[in-house]
């Protein structure tokens, strides 16, 4: 059974905590972005381990693997995010569907042991590349389709959200 696509902008965790998982993005401190990043891949190796890693816990709900690919996907596209804005004045992000590369890429027949190491290759690049910025980067915009404007600063504790909203979906916060 498909699982049934997340539509909500979750833009709003920047202004107040999520009450569900309890992330705090708009106090958190940018000098633990890349810390945070680092400690948040180690903890889905553990969740890669899992003997039932693969198993879905119900029909409407991701396996570990599959939101293991996903937060994968998320360092990813946060990371040419944040090299886009970087390098351009205010630049335009391309729409992404997670639901639509969850489907493509089959999450749910990846190799656990695969998705690990390319998971931790893509939070490194992504935390390397937050420990290189210089204090004038911080402020650096750019936008997504809707309308919704980031920081790298903001973009920063969005996704830090997101990262660990999916921990507390796996139940490993």
């Amino acid at each position: 059974m498909p699982i049934t696509p997340d539509t909500k902008d979750w833009t709003w965790v920047l202004e107040r905590p999520c009450s569900e998982c309890g992330f705090n993005a708009r106090d958190y401190p940018t000098i633990e972005f890349a810390t945070t990043i680092r400690q948040n891949a180690a903890t889905w190796l553990q969740v890669l381990a899992r003997n039932d890693a693969r198993d879905r816990p119900s029909d409407v709900q991701w396996s570990d693997l599959e939101y293991a690919c996903h937060v994968r996907d998320v360092y990813r596209v946060f990371d040419q995010r944040l090299a886009m804005m970087l390098r351009d004045d205010d630049p335009l992000f391309q729409n992404w569907d997670q639901d639509e590369t969850a489907l493509a890429e089959h999450y749910e027949l990846q190799d656990p042991l695969i998705v690990g190491v390319e998971l931790v290759n893509a939070a490194n690049d992504f935390a390397d590349r937050y420990d290189s910025l210089t204090s004038d980067q911080w402020e650096r915009s750019g936008r997504r389709s809707n309308g919704s404007r980031f920081t790298v600063a903001s973009l920063g504790s969005y996704c830090l959200h997101d990262l660990r909203h999916h921990l507390w979906d796996v139940d490993a916060t």
